[in-house]
């Protein structure tokens, strides 16, 4: 993999800046060449990393005191504070000086921040927030128990159009970080026919059957999600928003119902064991520190948002995959797809009425 630089807003995040440093910190010890600015307030930056192994080499600064609050308004905040790390982070990556952004703080501010200082795709209305939802691991070219979902809050009323903007670069993202050459692409729909849905639904179905490059399976359910019945799974923000909080809202009472199980009842505490490598498994399926975060799609550039919550091991992860994202040309990709929806002119070719 090639040197990458990438840009970290160490201040953003609940528990920065201590885990987003400790995260670095450990990311240059891997054996690849991934530089990391950590843009913040220099002295306690600097206080925080010689409390952690390092690579010296491998680690800058970019001097930035202020921040975005992980409650803030995020255009009146930044409105306000125009030098905050995250913008400063953006900054950076327009500059040169890093090829990619990696954030756990205020979702809208990351956003806001990279369209001010970003472009957008050509072919791109609005960008996307994609999220990584856990399921069942599959045979065959799907290298990992996770498929990701567009959008989940960038973009609440989507066209077809930004539909099939957010397919071709979930697709894109999909064969680069999953290494999976031929992702599986469908619509969130309340049934699988192509009637169904809103119109906006029923109009991206024809437009993504026409693009050559995508292998469209057609709609999907909420049902279908936790199977993996497709890698990339595109939506707009509102409903991609619901569903998302729901699977994370099923995932957190399942572990907590095993919780009071096992301290409640012995009867069921020897039941949990017997049932210990399967809850073992559960753990690790939905443990979102694991993939370290999941992209903002449409500009020029690489962002990797973390979640809010992120420790080390998740700064660290998010890291190492946005220094992906970038040695695989993942922005060259979703411009490739793009530029084919657009020679093809795939709206334009949808009868009327349906686009």
């Amino acid at each position: 993999m090639k040197a990458v630089t990438v840009a970290l807003d160490a201040m953003g995040g609940d528990n920065a800046p201590h885990e987003t440093v400790a995260g670095a910190a450990a990311a240059t010890l891997d054996p690849h060449e991934t530089r990391v600015i950590l843009v913040g307030d220099t002295p306690r930056l600097q206080a925080e990393l010689a409390k952690h192994a390092h690579n010296s080499a491998r680690i800058l600064f970019e001097h930035a005191p202020r921040f975005i609050p992980m409650d803030a308004k995020p255009r009146e905040a930044l409105d306000a504070v125009p030098d905050a790390s995250v913008a400063v982070a953006a900054r950076l990556v327009r500059e040169g000086k890093a090829q990619a952004l990696v954030s756990a703080g205020n979702t809208g501010g990351v956003i806001l921040a990279c369209s001010r200082h970003w472009a957008r795709l050509e072919g791109v209305r609005r960008c996307a927030l994609a999220a990584v939802v856990p399921t069942e691991r599959r045979r065959g070219e799907k290298q990992d128990p996770f498929s990701l979902m567009l959008d989940v809050g960038a973009t609440l009323d989507a066209s077809a159009q930004d539909l099939l903007a957010f397919a071709v670069m979930g697709a894109a993202y999909a064969a680069r970080i999953s290494r999976n050459p031929a992702p599986l692409v469908a619509l969130l729909s309340n049934g699988g026919e192509p009637t169904k849905g809103r119109a906006e639904i029923v109009s991206a179905h024809q437009m993504l059957k026409m693009h050559p490059a995508l292998k469209f399976i057609g709609n999907v359910e909420g049902v279908d999600l936790p199977r993996g019945t497709a890698d990339v799974v595109v939506t707009d923000g509102f409903t991609g928003n619901v569903v998302l909080k729901m699977l994370e809202g099923v995932s957190e009472t399942v572990m907590e119902v095993a919780r009071y199980a096992y301290r409640k009842n012995v009867f069921w505490r020897l039941g949990l064991l017997l049932l210990g490598s399967g809850i073992k498994q559960l753990r690790q399926l939905t443990d979102w520190q694991e993939y370290g975060g999941a992209p903002i799609l449409g500009f020029d550039g690489v962002c990797i948002k973390a979640h809010g919550r992120s420790g080390q091991r998740a700064i660290a992860n998010a890291i190492r995959v946005a220094a992906k994202a970038v040695s695989t040309d993942l922005v060259a990709s979703m411009k490739e797809g793009l530029a084919k929806a657009r020679d093809l002119d795939i709206a334009q070719n949808v009868p009327a009425g349906e686009a």
